[in-house]
């Protein structure tokens, strides 16, 4: 397991230990980056099959994840499906939509990308992925 990546939901805090729980407790089965994460810090996408190590806000591990689908959409043709299945009850793609452009247009993440104007829009690249639990911790 310590040859595994770690998968980090958000920053460590209170919206992480919301996400942590949604993954245990099976509500969460999807989640959303953005592509020019990945293009800022030189990670290749995910891939079906790769696991990894989800850690809470302590930066202990709780479980491990396996990828089960990646697909790279505009943000304006992410689904429904896709967003109900991230487990954090969004119930249209449009509360969706605000929820997470709330989390990318916050303090914390443009801190992460070193652009304190982010912002997103249709046109702006997500990473859609599907995992599921293969082990709790």
């Amino acid at each position: 397991m310590s040859d595994l990546p770690k998968a980090e939901f958000a920053f460590p805090g209170p919206l992480r230990d919301q996400l942590v729980a949604a993954i245990l407790s099976g509500a969460k089965t999807s989640t959303t980056g953005l592509l020019i994460e990945y293009e800022r810090d030189g990670d290749p996408l995910p891939v079906a099959g790769a696991r990894s190590v989800v850690v809470d806000s302590d930066d202990r591990p709780v479980a491990v994840i396996e990828v089960t689908g990646v697909r790279v959409v505009r943000l304006a043709d992410v689904d429904l499906a896709h967003a109900r299945d991230e487990g954090e009850g969004y119930a249209s793609v449009a509360r969706w939509r605000a929820g997470h452009e709330g989390f990318w247009h916050g303090s914390e993440f443009r801190a992460y990308l070193g652009d304190p104007e982010f912002t997103v829009d249709d046109d702006t690249y997500a990473v859609l992925e599907r995992f599921r639990v293969v082990e709790r911790l």
